[in-house]
Parts: structure tokens; C-alpha cells; sequence
């Protein structure tokens, strides 16, 4: 089917009212606290003691714990996906088919305030096995601080399409949560504990751009299993899941198009008044099918899966935390190819694919980064500009 024929048989013509002009934002209420930025470390499994450990961030260049490059997504009401979200498709749901993030040298510490403004960018028809005729949306966020600082730019791309189409192309065969023997489970910790070490090996020694070369393989990162408690882990380390933390706007997402099943009350600033359980997103709306499968499978999803927005802090955490303390992630790419299913493991790789000096002076490394579950199935894949220091 033709990208015309497709947009004709998706009614998304709501959405160009929208672009390129700002949208509502939710502001945060009160400033970051050192256990926001504790508690977004623990939930997203970095545990890298430059987030948690006063002691260690003490003796950081920055003599005080920082909050991670992908830390601003936690004030966001939509994990980013809000100024990819707007105009009305009807009888749909949304996935997050991916993210570009530009990052400033500008970090996040207790006392700031991180501000957000939002511009839907573009659309476009496609389409689609998983539920056929299907719009990319994309949207901009522009997250600042207190004193109006930049502290990053993310462009998400949301996949919106008819709710009944993705249920009916359910897998069946997924349904199960794989089950991991006792052995198996104790091979994995150790597995996944290569990676802390490695983030403890290099400490706060820095990683020099001279001495990386085209080639090397950035140490694997493992974790999970994933499941419905390390999902509502992640959840609540968003802040604005709990209750009163944002001035809420006004959304109806009914008229977004998003099934009744599914809309609901989640963010609803007047209800978070009367009845504030009725609009917590782990239990109805349109995140509900993250922690329950019978939701899930109505929206094409086989069981409970994990957030695009955490996917997306999984890769900026996992490439910082090669660069060190006295690195940073410029730039970066994902594209979301499948969920953290619960049950399965994440397994993430990366390969340094050129080096270069760009018209700022930055010494940067070029890298190609993977992730995907034990069986194989890719889940991300992408590519990053990482700023080294050089030592020449």
C-alpha cells in the first residue's frame, strides 16, 4: 500500500494545526532533590556511585552528586512523547518508535529546576505488518534549567495507529514469561556485574580519545530479567506519576483519539483532586498495558512491557557511562525495534566506529550502539558522537 493510499485510511489530518507551534507544558512544582536523582539511577539499574555516593561525587570533578545525562526525560508528564502526541487519530494508541538527543555540558544538580518546551515537528503515513497504516509522529523537547540554560534537545517519534489493528496482530506465542533456573540466574548476575566494574575500574580517571581506537568494543551491559515490579520501579522514578508533584495541563485523551478502555483520567489535574488514583497511569489509561497483560494484548503487545522513555535513558546511561566522568554524550540516535518483554533480559553492546575533531574543537568519538533481548531480537539500535578528553 502507498504512503497516499495508507494516510488515506488513517485520519491524521487533525495534526497540522499543531506544528511548529509550542504546546502546554506541566512545570514541576518544587526543585530536584538529591533522592529525584538517587531514586532515577536506582530505577533505570546505573549503578554508577557518581548518582547516589556523596562520598565518591565528592571526589569528582564535579565535588557533588550529578544527576545523569538522562535525567531531564523524569520531569516530562509524556516521557517526551507529548509534542509527538497531538491532534486527534481516532480509535488509537501510541508506542515510541524512538529518540535523538543533542546534550549541552550543562548538568542537572540537586537545587535546579529543569523546565520543558514542547513543539511538535512532523508527520508522515506508512505502511506497517504490526498494525497497518500507522503515523510517525515526531516532536521536540527543550529541557532548561532555572537560569534558562539548554541542557538538552530530544526529538521522539511516536508510532500511532489503530489500537484493534495492533491487538489483532498479537504473537500468542509470547504469551509466557520465559523461566530462568536458579543456575541460569546466578550465571546472569554475574553477567550483568562485569559492566558495574567496569564503570568502578575507571572511576574517576578519564577515558582519553587518544588511546580509543576505531574498532574497540564497548564492555557488554546486561540487565534484568525485567518484570511488572522492576517496570513499576521505573515508573515511579518518574516524577510525574506522583501525585501533586506538577502543574498539570489540560488534557482530554479522549480527544486524542486514545480507545476509552485505555484513555481515561491519567494526568488529569482536576481529578488528581478529587480522586488522584483514578488518574495514576500504572493503572488505567494509556500506560496501563505496560504492567498488565490483558491491556497489553488489546494494543499488540503479547505481555507486560517496559517504557520507550526508559529504553532511551538506557542508552544515553550505557554510552556516558563508557565515556567517564570527563566524558559526555553529544549526540545520539535510537530507533526502538521491540519492548523489554517481561521476562527477558537486555543485553547492550557498542562498537567505536570512527574518531574525529569537529568545528568546536570536541574530540569525538563515533560510536554504533545495539540492544536486544537473549534470544537475539534487536530491540534498539543506534548511533552517538561521544566528547573525550584528549591527552595529546
Amino acid at each position: 500500500m502507498s504512503t497516499a493510499t495508507a494516510a488515506a485510511t488513517l485520519d491524521c489530518s487533525d495534526i497540522d494545526q499543531y506544528l511548529g507551534k509550542p504546546i502546554d507544558s506541566s512545570p514541576v512544582r518544587e526543585p530536584i532533590g538529591n533522592n529525584d536523582i538517587r531514586r532515577w539511577a536506582h530505577a533505570m539499574h546505573y549503578a554508577n556511585l557518581l548518582h547516589f555516593d556523596p562520598a565518591y561525587a565528592r571526589e569528582s570533578r564535579w565535588g557533588q552528586i550529578v544527576a545523569p545525562q538522562s535525567f531531564p526525560i523524569v520531569i516530562d508528564d509524556g516521557h517526551g512523547s507529548a509534542p509527538s502526541c497531538v491532534g486527534r487519530i481516532p480509535d488509537s494508541h501510541l508506542l515510541f518508535g524512538g529518540d535523538e538527543w543533542w546534550f549541552t555540558d550543562t548538568r542537572v544538580v540537586a537545587g535546579d529546576v529543569i523546565s520543558n518546551e514542547r513543539i511538535p515537528f512532523d508527520y508522515v503515513v506508512k505502511n506497517t505488518g504490526f498494525a497497518g497504516p500507522t503515523c510517525f509522529q515526531r516532536g521536540d523537547n527543550f529541557y532548561r534549567n532555572q537560569n534558562g540554560e539548554l541542557l538538552a534537545k530530544q526529538r521522539s517519534t511516536s508510532i500511532r495507529y489503530r489500537a484493534a489493528a495492533g491487538g489483532e496482530t498479537v504473537n500468542k506465542d509470547e504469551f509466557d514469561e520465559p523461566v530462568w533456573s536458579d543456575a541460569e540466574l546466578a550465571a546472569l548476575e554475574e553477567r550483568k556485574f562485569a559492566w558495574v566494574q567496569m564503570l568502578h575500574d575507571l572511576g574517576h580517571k578519564p577515558r582519553w580519545w587518544d588511546e580509543v581506537q576505531i574498532g574497540d568494543k564497548l564492555a557488554e551491559r546486561v540487565f534484568g530479567p525485567h518484570s511488572v515490579a522492576s517496570f513499576a520501579t521505573e515508573w515511579r522514578a518518574y516524577l510525574f506519576t506522583i501525585w501533586g508533584t506538577l502543574d498539570r495541563r489540560e488534557l482530554d485523551l479522549e480527544a486524542l483519539g486514545f480507545t476509552k478502555e485505555m484513555a481515561g483520567h491519567e494526568n488529569d489535574p482536576h481529578m488528581e483532586r478529587i480522586n488522584p488514583a483514578l488518574t495514576d497511569g500504572a493503572y488505567y489509561g494509556p500506560s496501563r498495558g505496560h504492567l498488565f497483560p490483558r491491556y497489553a494484548r488489546r494494543i499488540g503487545m503479547p505481555r507486560a512491557y517496559g517504557y520507550g522513555a526508559s529504553m532511551g535513558a538506557w542508552v544515553t546511561d550505557y554510552l556516558s557511562g563508557w565515556a567517564g566522568e570527563h566524558g559526555r554524550v553529544v549526540h545520539s540516535t535510537a530507533n526502538y525495534r521491540g519492548p523489554a518483554l517481561a521476562g527477558d533480559i537486555t543485553i547492550q553492546t557498542g562498537e567505536v566506529v570512527d574518531k574525529s575533531i569537529d568545528g568546536e574543537g570536541r574530540h569525538l568519538v563515533h560510536v554504533k550502539h545495539h540492544m536486544a533481548n537473549q534470544k537475539g531480537t534487536t530491540m534498539c539500535t543506534g548511533t552517538a558522537e561521544i566528547a573525550l578528553p584528549a591527552n595529546a
